[in-house]
């Protein structure tokens, strides 16, 4: 199964606008915090110690209903396809009642020194759910 996790959240002030609302941007910060923690749960190191970076290339982003000041709302973020040298991500945000509020996709690149490169085998085999989570950190052949 593709590597997926879901964060569980209340709409902070921080991340509402003057109307008490989803500040847009904000769903963008939100949706880094579930890469990290995706990426994280399969043993890939966040800082840039294997050398590769992961700009993002595109983001979509579709807002359906409004989540407000401290509602409740769940961000599911799961592998949506693997290139050879880009991830595309897609993201759900259910509310409360656990309607669908926000999706959209948002596609990283593999870079090394500057230039697109092939995605890691290990990174691969772990987020297409070929490797499991607690062996992608230690996977033979790691590039």
């Amino acid at each position: 199964m593709p590597a997926s996790i879901e964060l569980v959240r209340r709409l902070r002030w921080a991340d509402a606008d003057a109307a008490g609302r989803l500040h847009f941007p904000r769903i963008f910060e939100l949706i880094e915090e579930a890469e990290s923690e995706l990426v994280r749960s399969i043993g890939w190191p966040m800082n840039r110690s294997l050398e590769y970076d992961f700009p993002r290339v595109h983001v979509e982003c579709q807002f359906r209903r409004v989540i407000s000041l401290d509602d409740p709302f769940r961000l599911r973020l799961t592998l949506g396809k693997l290139g050879r040298t880009s991830i595309r991500y897609d993201y759900q945000v259910f509310g409360a009642d656990e309607e669908l509020a926000i999706e959209g996709t948002m596609t990283v690149v593999a870079l090394q020194n500057g230039k697109p490169a092939e995605i890691p085998t290990s990174l691969r085999a772990a987020l297409s759910g070929e490797l499991p989570a607690s062996d992608a950190s230690s996977a033979p052949g790691r590039q």
